[in-house]
């Protein structure tokens, strides 16, 4: 059971529902700089234009001495040529490559060569003739070797990981490229000066390798259900734009011959200051971060956009219906379509997908169909985009159930909306929980800066998005239901997403690629030069845990408190030593909660309590614990605490819903063995653990008829008589304590019983393979290591950086930058979670089938010889330094990491050893860690794909081959 973290409504309208007026005020700060904010705005955010047109977004977020930045583009796929579809999407890798600064050894050279490739990809694309396209292929295969050998690959993520930065990535859609790092914010500086070089120009460097990843894009978008009724879906909806008819990935004809002279242009027309933003939000100071944006970024030439051509689509007046088939379970998407974001159509259509679905689990929807079990699952939602947007339903089949029942069942939906078949307190609950959504995610620098660039690149003011939340508040029940009436006509697009053979399918063939020089040692003048700049150190801080957290003892319970200072928002756990393990009822039983009432509430009316004041519930477990939390606004949370404990000690159980329950359960087990992912999961179980794993020990379908239903009950009411601790985050712990001290039971000292124990057997060289309809296919091998031991954790935080984890890092430069044979290439050693159990190495990849063989011969080479480049290690070192210096445990995180530790033998901080190791670590040093930890280890290889592509010659390399069956794997 899992509910979403904040809902709200009548009882607390005092402390959420009063309507703040919103308004821009301009003003300008002590160097002469004019920004804008909006009065009221509690964010503080700051905008500023640049004389270019650059827009520059400041917020201050001092939780830990980073910032997190986004720099967005306004321009996705919708500009796409109609012959380059996937263009932008392409461009947004190649910005990853560097400039004629930036990743190259000689440019004078270099530049030359790829001149000579450009011209050769024009010739590629006007030729029809497939010989001569191929002869033309292999001549761009042999002048980007020559290339090659003069640049630097992966440069510019050497240069920003020397800083410390996280998540660096970016993404494309419709309307939007956005680049993203998260920085320490004293390299603040040095992130400017590679970034200001970084959009100054681009270099189509190593094209024809990066352009072979994104195949491998195309292939895997193509093995995502989601993806595919996505596609589809926007096709029938929108038929005369881009929206619909340009996918971001592309067409698989255009990414087969791409124009590196389209691209350019696409870069110079686009990727100009008066389209992007810098956004920047964490530890920083206004005044010095304005003038630094401004020296670096300033400099950039405005430039004119081109009109952009207005097309418009036709009014739909009629169902459209398409169908999707592939090997997984059977869904359907509804969808009407809407005008775009800000509109008042949009927010009628976002209120209506809130009464229809929400937070709290009480629209018509959850109640209705949920509920009630008369689906696998369902739900409403609205998206919107700049020039239009779409409302939209989803359900998943049950057993037996027809795509065509699930249709009546939404619609079903729709017609008591257009009834006014809701209740009006919903509108008011709906809007208060959207102003607790936006404090939620206001109060992390991420979720700040999220919400700017997407308000930026939709080309929605600040203060609009501000007063959202009260223009929501002016619709009344009457507005919904006209627009219900007026809206839901028979002029939408339904996708049947049936089970069979996706006859669709259209397969990109790789071309015969010559692996390109990496040039790990070299460095570009640039890189020396700006190896050269200084900045500030930041010193780590550690968590004293005795200090950051005030424990008392009432009874026999344990209470510790983390005060908030940063909102009303607060948490309550109880958190109990003990999970599946102990007893796998335990979670069968708990997510009975939302299904079975009290013996004086109804399941719906518990549920709507819960939503009325503000508080949302859930039970979480893992194998050795369990969690019950609530999360709200703090002044309801005593009320929160009496409903919780009701439910708790009074649950009544029902068996005809607990049989409903069963076939639900059963429902999604079939589905599972569907699923790509989901196989993929349980097969890697499989070939780390064995048969005897905890994965495998579930309760059987017929244990879980066979039921006794008020056993279950018994094991909710008497869960908070075990021994157990509660964690309160928030701003008072007294008010906590007297209610806790009146309605939970203090005394408790029920012993934990005793864990089932499972084995973790050694690895020994096997492949397990399971057979699966699809265009990848998906490797992951594990080797079991030795027992925890801290003393190499500093080593293997360096490691996984240096060897496995990164755009920079040697397993994906070799498999994926060098010799284009997987889009994604990762290595991690994974220290245990506990003291007594094991570390374990892992490798995974995703690539085409027929390049399976070589990825084999890859994996191979670098798990018997770690490539030694002090260049790249000491990067990989200086990035963890920086990282742990600059990053800062908080809020509830100090309770589950000190629980974290607890388990590994530790009660403070370990970070503190950690970085002290970091700093006299050494490659050589590391390099016997490989040797020890890595190179000697036996691996078992989980593999998924289609049978009849895959070479199982190549495969025997891995081991001894055992095709296993679902039945194996999953255990029912």
């Amino acid at each position: 059971m899992k509910k979403t973290l904040l809902a709200c409504t009548l009882l607390f309208v005092a402390a959420t529902s009063s309507a703040q007026t919103f308004s821009t005020e301009k003003k300008t700060d002590t160097q002469g700089y004019t920004y804008e904010i909006v009065k009221n705005d509690n964010t503080g955010l700051r905008l500023y234009t640049l004389k270019n047109g650059l827009k520059v977004y400041l917020a201050q977020n001092t939780d830990e001495p980073r910032i997190q930045t986004y720099i967005p583009v306004k321009t996705g796929s919708n500009n796409d040529p109609s012959d380059n579809t996937g263009l932008a999407h392409y461009l947004e890798h190649m910005v990853f490559k560097g400039t004629s600064k930036i990743g190259t050894q000689n440019w004078e050279v270099e530049k030359k060569l790829i001149a000579q490739i450009s011209d050769l990809y024009e010739q590629h694309k006007a030729e029809t003739d497939p010989e001569k396209k191929k002869a033309i292929y292999k001549q761009i295969d042999e002048v980007s070797q020559e290339a090659s050998k003069y640049s630097i690959a992966n440069e510019y993520d050497k240069l920003i990981s020397s800083l410390g930065a996280k998540g660096t990535n970016a993404h494309t859609n419709l309307y939007e490229t956005v680049y993203k790092n998260n920085i320490p914010a004293n390299e603040l500086e040095k992130w400017m000066v590679v970034e200001k070089e970084r959009f100054s120009e681009l270099v189509l460097r190593l094209f024809h390798t990066e352009l072979e990843a994104v195949y491998e894009e195309f292939n895997r978008s193509q093995d995502n259900d989601a993806r595919l009724v996505s596609f589809e879906l926007m096709s029938a909806l929108f038929p005369d734009t881009p929206y619909g008819q340009q996918t971001t990935i592309g067409k698989s004809e255009h990414l087969k011959n791409p124009s590196m002279v389209a691209i350019n242009n696409y870069f110079n027309t686009y990727y100009v200051p008066n389209n992007m933003a810098v956004i920047l939000v964490g530890d920083l100071d206004f005044d010095k971060t304005i003038k630094m944006v401004d020296k670096y970024f300033g400099s950039f030439k405005y430039k004119e956009l081109p009109m952009k051509k207005l097309v418009t689509e036709k009014p739909m007046t009629s169902i459209v219906s398409r169908e999707v088939k592939s090997p997984t379970a059977e869904r359907l998407t509804m969808a009407w379509r809407t005008s775009g974001t800000g509109t008042k159509e949009a927010l009628l259509a976002d209120m209506t997908s809130e009464i229809l679905s929400n937070a709290g689990d009480v629209g018509l929807i959850d109640l209705n169909i949920n509920q009630k079990q008369l689906a696998l699952s369902a739900q409403g939602f609205a998206s919107t985009f700049n020039e239009y947007g779409y409302f939209g339903l989803n359900l998943s089949t049950k057993e037996g159930q027809t795509l065509e029942e699930g249709r009546a069942l939404l619609l079903s939906q729709i017609d008591k909306v257009k009834k006014g078949e809701f209740d009006e307190w919903m509108i008011q609950a709906i809007v208060n929980n959207r102003k607790l959504d936006v404090m939620k995610t206001y109060e992390t620098a991420d979720g700040l800066a999220t919400s700017i660039y997407r308000n930026y690149t939709q080309s929605i003011s600040w203060e609009k998005n501000l007063s959202e939340v009260n223009e929501l508040a002016k619709i009344t029940k009457a507005d919904i239901v006209k627009f219900a009436n007026d809206f839901f006509k028979d002029n939408y697009v339904i996708i049947y997403k049936r089970k069979g053979v996706n006859d669709k399918l259209v397969r990109v063939s790789n071309p015969k690629i010559t692996p390109v020089q990496l040039n790990r040692d070299s460095q570009s003048e640039f890189y020396k030069d700006f190896a050269k700049l200084t900045s500030t150190d930041s010193a780590p801080v550690f968590v004293d845990f005795k200090s950051a957290i005030q424990t008392k003892k009432v009874k026999n319970t344990n209470i510790s408190f983390i005060k908030n200072n940063t909102n009303t928002i607060s948490n309550l756990y109880y958190v109990f030593n003990m999970g599946s393990d102990h007893d796998k009822k335990l979670q069968l039983a708990a997510g009975m909660l939302d299904y079975w009432g009290t013996n004086k509430m109804s399941p719906e009316d518990v549920k709507k309590e819960f939503y009325k004041i503000g508080i949302s519930y859930s039970v979480n477990f893992t194998n050795d614990m369990t969690y019950i939390s609530l999360s709200g606004l703090e002044n309801n949370l005593p009320k929160g605490i009496a409903l919780l404990e009701d439910l708790l000690k009074n649950v009544k159980a029902d068996q005809a819903v607990y049989d409903t329950q069963v076939e639900t359960i059963l429902n999604g087990r079939a589905n599972a063995k569907k699923r790509k992912e989901s196989i993929l999961n349980a097969l890697v179980n499989y070939a780390k653990y064995g048969k005897d794993s905890r994965f495998r020990d579930i309760l059987s379908a017929t244990e879980l008829k066979e039921m006794n239903v008020n056993a279950l009950a018994d094991l909710v009411k008497g869960m908070t008589s075990y021994e157990h601790q509660i964690l309160f985050y928030g701003n008072d712990l007294n008010p906590i304590v007297a209610a806790l001290g009146q309605h939970h039971n203090l005394a408790a000292n029920k012993a934990i019983p005793t864990p089932k124990q499972y084995a973790e057997p050694e690895t020994t060289n096997k492949v397990y393979f399971a057979n699966y309809d699809m265009v990848q296919t998906e490797m992951t091998r594990v080797a079991k290591g030795a027992k925890y031991n801290a003393g190499i954790a500093g080593t293997v935080n360096v490691f996984n950086s240096y060897f496995g984890s990164g755009l920079s890092s040697i397993v994906f430069q070799e498999i994926r930058e060098s010799k284009s044979l997987a889009y994604s290439a990762r290595a991690n050693y994974g220290l245990a979670s506990d003291k007594n159990l094991n570390d374990y190495m892992t490798v995974s990849i995703g690539t085409q089938a027929n390049k399976l063989p070589q990825a084999v011969d890859a994996i191979n080479a670098l798990l018997a010889d770690m490539p030694k480049i002090d260049k790249q290690f000491n990067n990989a070192k200086e990035s963890s330094l920086k990282q742990i210096a600059s990053s800062r445990i908080i809020k509830t995180n100090i309770f589950f990491n000190q629980i974290s530790l607890k388990k590994l033998g530790f009660d403070y901080d370990i970070r503190k050893d950690i970085f002290k190791d970091i700093q006299g670590l050494t490659l050589d040093a590391t390099n016997n860690f490989f040797n020890k930890e890595v190179k000697t280890k036996q691996y078992n290889t989980a593999i998924i794909g289609k049978k009849e592509s895959l070479d199982f010659e190549a495969l025997k390399k891995l081991g001894d081959i055992e095709e296993v069956s679902l039945e194996e794997i999953f255990n029912y």
